[in-house]
């Protein structure tokens, strides 16, 4: 079985979350999820220790399995 490590950086969300800011017109808030609810598909950009990785990950690439999204604030900053 393949295991795959994939860490998600938050300077990569912040820079998509400031690019989708950009937009024209301003998009509806998206409801607030319950505990336990299924999480809609997103596609972020994935990256190891290594550097980014090419192809963006999707949620929905691991539909089936456990998945665990661990956001690092304050990596690959001074402080």
């Amino acid at each position: 079985m393949k295991r795959c490590t994939l860490t998600l950086v938050a300077p990569l969300v912040a820079t998509l979350v400031a690019s989708a800011g950009l937009a024209q017109q301003p998009a509806a808030p998206a409801p607030e999820l319950a505990v336990g609810a299924t999480a809609p598909d997103f596609t972020l950009p994935g990256a190891t220790r290594y550097g980014l990785l090419r192809a963006p990950i999707h949620l929905s690439d691991f539909k089936g399995k456990t998945v665990v999204l661990a956001f690092f604030y304050k990596a690959r900053t001074k402080g």
